[in-house]
Order: C-alpha cells, then structure tokens, then sequence
C-alpha cells in the first residue's frame, strides 16, 4: 500500500522504516550537495542529467495545449512533513495533460521559488502534485511573489500541524483551483522530483503567471521553513516549450 508524502517521495511499508533513518534537509550534513551520498537510493541526484528545479530562459513557443483543470472542494487536511507544508487531497480532483488523466496527490510549498524565471526567484512557489494510472507523475508549479493576501493560504496557515502530524478540519474546505493564475500559459518540460530520491521522467508544467501571498503570509511560513528549495540544476540540452 501507497502512502503519499512530500512532492510524491513514494515510500512502500516495507521500505519506510529505512528511508525515515536518512536525514535529508536543506542545511547541515543533509543538505541538497549531499543528498546523492545519503543513501543508495539517492544517486540521481547527484547523477541524474534531466533534474529539476531549473532556470526557465531560452523558451520554444509551442501551440498552445491547455491543462484542463477539474479540481474539487475537499475538507482542509494539512500535513506538516518537517520538510514543507503540504494540503492532502481525496481522490476526485484530477488533470487532463497530453490526453492523459493524472490525479491530484497533493499540494505543497517552497521557499523561495524552485524555479527560476530569467534568474529571478520569487517570493515562494507552490506545486500540485499528480499521477496518472501507470504512475507517472506531472507536477504544475506555480511562483508566489508578495501582494496581496491569499484566502487560501490564509485557511492553510490558520490550520497548521505541529512537524510529524496530519490536521483534519472538516468545517474548512479548500479547493486548489482557487490558487491557479487567471492565465494559464504555462512552461512545459520533462524534468524531475525536487527532494530525495530525484526520480526522473516527471512532466514539469509552471504556469507563465504568478499568484499572490502577502508579506505576513510569506513570512509565517518562512518562519516554519526558512529555505526549503533545491539548488538550480542543469538543463543539459532539455527543451522548455511555452504553452
């Protein structure tokens, strides 16, 4: 049985127990240079070649191929995993992308940005994690920079779990749609996962737009997580194609 934990790290039952004694983190000994000497199972990333975040410059304009979008209300669940934030979501949300179906997993933050845009970080981002039926996953990226106050964010941070725990609170419902940007250009590229064990093959879509937090909800949740982005990677001759 599947559990999901941050930004897709897919970790069976059996397997669990020896991935939670590797302490990966963004400081210290754990931190990103390290992490494909923390354990065998992180070797891409430090060997992978299609790593992600990356900076998105030198874009392709491709036909425009909209993600359809078909996000639910679902009572606030937040799970603080002691790397990020995350909103688990109940099956019924899902995208359509390149004819194929990826359910919503999940949604989770990052300080500052992952991706860069013409080496610009912003403020924060946020990434909506999906799988399809074969187990692929596609993950929509979107920047946050400082403005105004997020109603979202604002249940979210109203909510948070202590590190290691999981908040139910069925009288607040969410619906992650309400975070996407009114234009929903987006850029597209086949990259991977941003934290241990780096998997590759994993469709990267960050929308052109950002949304808005502001500065005293940037800050509250910089307080929990000062830094908790990966370095830039090499884009090593990848295509990005704005869509």
């Amino acid at each position: 049985m599947l559990f999901y934990t941050f930004f897709g790290f897919f970790l069976t039952q059996a397997n669990s127990k020896e991935s939670s004694s590797t302490h990966w983190g963004y400081g210290g000994e754990g931190n990103p240079t390290r992490w494909g000497e923390l354990n065998p199972d992180y070797g891409l990333c430090e060997t992978g070649t299609r790593q992600s975040p990356i900076n998105i410059e030198s874009v392709s304009i491709s036909r425009f191929t909209p993600i359809e979008f078909n996000y639910q209300s679902i009572p606030l669940t937040v799970f603080n995993n002691g790397h990020t934030i995350q909103v688990n979501y109940a099956e019924g949300s899902q995208i359509e992308l390149d004819e194929s179906v990826y359910k919503l997993l999940q949604f989770h933050f990052h300080t500052p940005s992952e991706h860069y845009i013409d080496g610009k970080a912003a403020a924060m981002e946020v990434h909506f994690v999906h799988q399809d039926d074969r187990g692929k996953l596609a993950v929509v990226g979107i920047a946050i920079e400082e403005g105004e106050s997020n109603p979202v964010l604002e249940k979210i941070w109203d909510n948070l779990p202590l590190e290691g725990e999981e908040k139910t609170v069925e009288t607040v419902t969410v619906n992650a749609e309400d975070l996407l940007p009114d234009n929903r250009t987006y850029y597209s590229y086949s990259g991977s996962l941003t934290t241990p064990p780096c998997s590759e093959e994993v469709s990267w879509n960050v929308m052109q737009t950002p949304i808005q937090a502001s500065a005293e909800q940037i800050d509250r949740f910089a307080s929990i997580y000062q830094v908790n982005a990966r370095p830039i990677q090499p884009l090593n001759d990848r295509t990005i194609e704005l869509k």
